[in-house]
């Protein structure tokens, strides 16, 4: 029987981190990986496959990472955890044995009872290599698809989608795509970029049937309308892969697995991360149905670490969101001023536009527009949303920080800063320092 120190089950976005970390932490231990996918996909880059990488090959996360840090990589499917004798069986009732177990088991695409949805050519959002490569091909025979959700997921198809040439429609229940997320003038400024770009948006309407005999042609909107379509794309979440942890006897709730602050289970030896564990918000404390490969790398990040001793606490998901629709990066962490005002917080407001470089007649200079949101009553900043150039992906890495250690608009706006006329807005006009201060001349309103 083969016996490791330490086994973790999933090799995706919480697995590999989960192991190399583990490893990092614990130099001396054995380590291995156990998942049943030969190849794994990065997971954020899977829309990029049907335009701009144009191949599952250009987004594969390699195994040289595993073998760099000596983890062991065990290609089989966990069958089974026996919690009491600390065993993972795999296929073949091979049983290895274990002292610390990580489960990073992830999560699977939601699919709806929609009538129609087992039909030929209506896909949903697979981890999976071979399946995606069936939608490749399928797609060189296509002309009109219809994306079901109009989510980060659904947008980004979308605007992929486009690229081939194809005519893309984005079918959305809320009044606009990316609402769950965004304040609405965020929203509205990417659907108008989407619209310039030939794709149709379908909002504040749901998908009733799909149509055709073996194969959908065509789909049926709740208020009567009928759409072309030669492919369906259902884009509107996920669902935890928790069957083995619950089997095993390990504690479930609410669909995900119950962990602590240090991502422990009810089972002193085994810690769980990523999709398949509950979420709680950092603002309420309350679970969050927050699911992103960021999260998952956190929180696999603090379970690596804290297997043979605590070490490392998380205080709740933050949930920071980027994308990007034809050249233009939307971005946000923590809450919008919607969601702050739907928690009843007493919320001020900075808002800010202005050239990324400066002057604003250098090459590349393009406007970054900025809200960030505060606590009136404390000043602590809530969340913030940028929409802009490149550099609004780490601005907003930056805004995450900034509500992880409860900063307060007077902290931000005495940020020291460096600034290049090339790269960087003017140490004048930088957006995260004038919003700041904006939203301090409202609080002593």
């Amino acid at each position: 029987m083969r016996k490791y120190d330490i086994i973790i089950v999933g090799g995706s976005a919480a697995g590999i981190p989960a192991a190399i970390t583990a490893r990092r932490h614990y130099p001396s231990k054995t380590i291995a990986l156990i998942r049943k996918e030969k190849q794994v996909l990065i997971p954020c880059g899977i829309p990029y496959i049907f335009g701009t990488v144009d191949s599952t090959d250009n987004n594969l996360i390699s195994d040289k990472v595993l073998e760099q840090n000596k983890i062991d990589l065990i290609i089989d499917e966990a069958k089974q955890i026996d919690c009491t004798s600390k065993l993972v069986i795999i296929s073949r009732d091979e049983k290895i044995s274990y002292d610390k177990l990580v489960l990073a088991t992830g999560s699977t695409p939601l699919n709806l009872p929609i009538p129609g949805i087992d039909k030929q050519n209506v896909f949903v959002v697979e981890k999976d290599v071979s399946y995606l490569n069936k939608m490749l091909q399928r797609l060189n025979n296509a002309k009109n698809v219809v994306v079901l959700g109009g989510g980060f997921i659904g947008v980004e198809f979308a605007d992929e989608l486009r690229k081939r040439g194809l005519n893309v429609s984005i079918v959305e229940m809320l009044s606009h795509c990316l609402m769950l997320a965004f304040d609405e003038s965020f929203c509205q400024e990417a659907e108008e970029i989407l619209r310039r770009n030939g794709v149709d948006i379908l909002a504040d309407v749901r998908l009733d049937k799909i149509l055709g005999d073996d194969k959908v042609n065509q789909i049926q909107l709740s208020d009567g309308r009928v759409v072309d379509a030669d492919i369906v794309l259902i884009g509107i979440g996920v669902r935890p892969n928790i069957a083995l942890a619950e089997s095993a006897g390990i504690e479930i709730r609410n669909d995900g697995i119950v962990v602590d602050a240090h991502m422990q289970t009810s089972d002193e030896n085994v810690f769980a991360c990523g999709d398949c564990t509950i979420k709680k918000s950092f603002f309420t404390g309350k679970p969050t149905n927050l699911k992103l490969a960021s999260i998952a790398t956190m929180e696999s990040r603090v379970a690596g670490a804290n297997l043979f001793e605590i070490k490392r606490k998380q205080e709740g998901v933050i949930g920071v969101f980027s994308t990007i629709v034809d050249n233009t990066v939307f971005a946000v962490a923590g809450l919008g001023e919607k969601q702050a005002c739907a928690l009843d917080y007493n919320v001020v407001v900075g808002e800010v536009e202005a050239p990324n470089r400066h002057p604003g007649k250098m090459p590349g200079a393009t406007n970054i527009k900025l809200k960030l949101v505060f606590n009136k009553s404390n000043g602590e900043i809530l969340g913030g949303t940028a929409r802009g150039s490149d550099s609004v992906g780490e601005m907003i890495n930056t805004i995450s920080a900034c509500i992880q250690k409860k900063m307060t608009a007077n902290d931000i706006a005495q940020f020291q800063l460096g600034t290049h006329p090339a790269v960087t807005a003017s140490p004048i006009a930088y957006q995260l320092v004038n919003a700041a201060e904006l939203a301090i001349r409202k609080m002593s309103q």
